[in-house]
């Protein structure tokens, strides 16, 4: 096996990781939608997250420990993947929040970081604030 092999491996790992985080947040509310269903189909294909993965990963996605990435910016990218799953039913409710609080925490913010990257997303998501800015 090569070393390049092993990346691809390891980064597959984190993805489907990532991608379970996604699935407990659409699952916080005891339910997935179909809109947040259509969110996590979209998302399971850009991570390459195979049909048998995603079954098995939506019947027991518990089962797969946060995996955070290297650098800031795959951080960022994996809160804002978080929070188009949260926002797939256009809203964040409590059980969402603090959910997401955990998975920043868990990604390698701070709590202070995690909670400001976090407010930053929720006026994004919710209108009050332009991605770009």
């Amino acid at each position: 096996m090569s070393i390049s092999d092993l990346y691809a491996s390891g980064e597959h790992k984190s993805n489907i990781a990532h991608f379970a985080a996604m699935v407990n947040l659409a699952a916080a509310d005891d339910t997935i939608n179909t809109k947040e269903k259509t969110v996590l189909k979209r998302l399971a294909f850009k991570m390459d997250v195979s049909e048998e993965e995603y079954d098995r990963i939506l019947k027991n996605p518990d089962q797969y420990p946060l995996i955070p990435p290297f650098s800031l910016e795959k951080r960022i990218e994996r809160i804002h993947d978080l929070f188009n799953t949260i926002y797939a039913d256009y809203g964040i409710d409590e059980p969402e929040r603090k959910l997401i609080i955990k998975y920043a925490i868990g990604l390698g913010f701070s709590e202070d970081q995690a909670n400001e990257e976090i407010e930053k997303c929720i006026r994004v998501y919710g209108g009050g604030d332009n991605y770009e800015d």
